[in-house]
């Protein structure tokens, strides 16, 4: 028949006046007043049937059974501090960003050098997720095993803190060669002589809409659906069709001209943007604290906004 273990905070208080021979002392270390302390020593002694001290004027000793049951517990409890320390260690030294494709592929591949040379202790492990779980962490194991999350046009997950990091502002691109097959593109009429990326796209109808084209037909283009703008854009690029896309994620293809954006018009859905956020859990978290203050850095160095903060309700 297995004995009952006797409650931790009497098995506490008992390790750290073992450790000191001291109530007083102990309490200094677990928080406790000095006649806490002795209450919960005392509490342990009736549980177990057999005194554990010996209370001397100033000063405490411990009794046989005490001293052969202080070398276990104080064993036990060393043992418990390593095995939290090697665990605590190692997520310390770990950071799991779960991230959209675009924003993993377009931004961060080529920054994250500089925040591992700031934090040369932090190593960056990025997993990608499933759009299919978009706003809901509780229905994909990557959001709840990772400990920053960028999502992207949807809602975050749910309950967690969140920054809103960009906007997702849209416009068409295309490769200066593919413009160049029809005499380039002049009018927002010439793009609907190409090959459209993701013609099922609903941006592309927002848009056409703002550019006074609200009646196109777009289901005669062939249907296509590449889940990612990262994607989008390197077939746009490869010259095989016109893609709408988020100008701040194409700054570079715009800047060597792998891409051309004909139309300074761009449009946004209010409720669509990239987004960081973390478990309410990881606020203090001192690696997800560096890594968030690292990003804004790097928006405003771009000279982007910092956009608003969602604490998740109460």
């Amino acid at each position: 028949m297995s004995t009952q273990i006797p409650p931790l905070p009497a098995i506490r208080a008992f390790e750290a006046a073992s450790r000191h021979l001291s109530f007083t002392r102990a309490g200094e270390e677990l928080g406790m007043t000095q006649a806490a302390v002795s209450y919960q020593i005392k509490l342990l002694e009736e549980k177990l049937g057999f005194p554990l001290f010996v209370r001397k004027t100033r000063r405490i000793e411990l009794t046989d059974l005490g001293a052969e049951l202080a070398a276990k517990v104080i064993d036990a409890f060393a043992t418990l501090r390593e095995a939290f320390e090697d665990v605590s260690g190692k997520n310390a030294g770990q950071l799991v960003v779960c991230s959209n494709t675009t924003f993993a592929v377009n931004w961060l591949a080529h920054r994250l050098v500089h925040f591992q040379m700031q934090n040369p202790d932090i190593a960056v492990r990025i997993v990608p997720y499933d759009t299919r779980a978009q706003g809901d962490s509780s229905t994909h194991p990557s959001f709840n095993l990772s400990d920053v999350a960028i999502s992207a046009c949807y809602g975050p997950p749910k309950g967690w803190i969140s920054h809103e990091l960009i906007h997702a502002e849209f416009s068409p691109m295309l490769s200066p060669a593919l413009a160049e097959t029809i005499g380039g593109v002049k009018t927002p009429e010439d793009i609907l002589k190409l090959p459209l990326v993701d013609p099922q796209d609903r941006w592309w109808r927002l848009w056409f809409n703002a550019a006074g084209l609200p009646d196109i037909d777009l289901s005669v283009y062939p249907g296509s659906r590449m889940g990612s703008q990262a994607l989008e854009a390197n077939r746009a690029i490869a010259g095989q069709g016109v893609a709408i896309l988020t100008p701040y994620f194409c700054k570079i293809a715009l800047e060597t001209g792998q891409l051309v954006q004909p139309f300074d018009l761009t449009c946004r859905v209010p409720e669509e943007s990239w987004y960081l956020s973390y478990s309410p859990a990881n606020r203090h978290n001192r690696k997800v604290r560096l890594f968030r203050d690292w990003v804004n850095s790097e928006l405003r160095r771009d000279g982007m906004p910092i956009l608003e903060t969602f604490q998740p309700a109460a």
